[in-house]
Formats: structure tokens, C-alpha cells, sequence
């Protein structure tokens, strides 16, 4: 009897399934390494940071330069009424002219016309006006009425030959009427400013109690015509269309 029990105590332990050991575990497929992708995701982040790195650093290096606001043809000057100041990346290969050194500025002349809107160099003027093959430039002194008000630096003007001399008898009234209008002729029909001070170089005054100084630039073979009826005061400006501020 003992016998038998064993036996199907026994028998009935081997019926029921063995539970697999730890090391009897199925093995897992290595993962596949891309080192290509990771070095590239590196290089990206080190090509970030340096971009980062110098954009701060040319946010930080910057200087405050002339900006033209206004055109300024050949042979003109800059002044605080045409120019303005901006901040710029510093660029040693590019001749920028500082804000601080404007003053030394105006006494330049510009080499060429430079038009409104571009940063001004130090390549753009010299101590000599660049005038252009077959202009001329005439300096002009001119009293109150004999120039528009605001005439400006880079206005269009003609220049008139006027008189106030009348005639002195009614035996001469024809002679009087030729005259009046010989002295009214144009003397030049398209001229540029190329010079004219303005009130604030002069400390917001009034640059001269009774002359102000003009600089025309007019085709040479009206040159000598214009300096002569100048010179004898007998000059009169009118802006015509094609100014700057148009």
C-alpha cells in the first residue's frame, strides 16, 4: 500500500510542466548602431552653437556710422540736414565713416553723386569735387529775393539775369522796354545746387544777415555768362521741376 502511494504522488508531481530557468531565456538581437546619423547629429549641434556664438558676437562689436538721407550730387558736401546716423556691424575691410567723425566729413567734397539711402565711406569723397566733363561750378552771393526760401543742396534751379536800373526819360521808353527784357533772360535753364549752407551748421542761425552763399553746378558754356551777371548782383534763382524733394 505505501508502495503505491508514493507512486502516484510522484506521478502526479511530474505532470505538471517545469517552469524554465533564468538562463534558459530566449536571447534578444543586438540593436543596430548608425554611427553615420550620430556623428552627424554632433557635427549639427557644434554648427548651432557656432552660428549662436557669432551672432552674439557681432550683435555685441558694433559702430555708429554716416547715413545719406538725402542725395547729394557730385562735388557736394554732407551736413546734419542730409545725413542721420545708424549702428553697423564693424567690418575692417569696409572704410566706414564713424558719426564722430562728421565734421571732418564736411569739408570733403563728394567724388561722385551719391544717392539717399546708402552708408557713407570714406572711398565716396575727396578734397577735390568730382565734376563731370562738360559741367562747371559757379559760386553765387545772393540776396533775400533773389532765391527761393528752402532752396537746398541738390535742388534744380534756373538762374534769371534781372536789373532794377529803369529808364530816366520817356524819350528813352523803347531803349527801356528792350532792356527790361534782355535783364529778365534765363541765363541758365537747368542748374543743380551743389552747395548751400544750411542753419544748422551754423547753430541754428541765420548763416548771414544779407548774402547767402550758393554753388551752382551748370553746363560749362554758360559758366562764364552766370559768374559774370554774379558778380554784378545781377542774378536771381527759381526752383524748377526736378528737385530733390519732389
Amino acid at each position: 500500500m505505501k508502495i503505491q502511494e508514493r507512486t502516484g504522488a510522484g506521478a502526479g508531481r511530474s505532470a505538471a510542466p517545469a517552469q524554465p530557468s533564468v538562463g534558459d531565456r530566449l536571447p534578444t538581437p543586438p540593436r543596430e548602431r548608425k554611427p553615420a546619423l550620430a556623428a552627424l547629429a554632433v557635427l549639427l549641434i557644434l554648427v548651432g552653437a557656432l552660428g549662436a556664438t557669432m551672432l552674439v558676437l557681432q550683435a555685441g562689436d558694433r559702430i555708429e556710422v554716416v547715413k545719406v538721407t538725402q542725395a547729394i550730387p557730385a562735388g557736394g558736401s554732407v551736413n546734419t540736414s542730409n545725413t542721420t546716423s545708424v549702428m553697423v556691424a564693424k567690418d575692417d575691410s569696409i572704410h566706414y565713416v564713424e558719426w564722430s567723425q562728421l565734421k571732418q566729413l564736411q569739408k570733403l567734397k563728394a567724388v561722385n553723386a551719391i544717392p539717399a539711402g546708402v552708408v557713407a565711406v570714406g572711398e565716396m569723397f575727396g578734397d577735390e569735387a568730382g565734376v563731370a566733363a562738360g559741367k562747371a561750378t559757379v559760386g553765387l552771393s545772393l540776396k533775400a529775393g533773389q532765391y527761393p526760401t528752402g532752396i537746398k543742396q541738390g535742388d534744380t534751379v534756373a538762374a534769371y539775369r534781372v536789373s532794377s536800373a529803369s529808364g530816366s526819360s520817356n524819350s528813352n521808353s523803347n531803349n527801356n522796354s528792350s532792356s527790361s527784357v534782355a535783364d529778365s533772360s534765363v541765363i541758365v535753364d537747368n542748374a543743380r545746387v551743389t552747395y548751400v549752407p544750411s542753419a544748422k551748421d551754423s547753430g541754428d542761425e541765420l548763416v548771414s544777415s544779407t548774402n547767402l552763399a550758393v554753388t551752382l553746378t551748370v553746363d560749362s558754356d554758360k559758366a562764364a555768362g552766370l559768374a559774370q551777371a554774379a558778380s554784378n548782383g545781377e542774378v536771381a534763382l527759381v526752383q524748377v521741376p526736378g528737385n530733390s524733394g519732389n
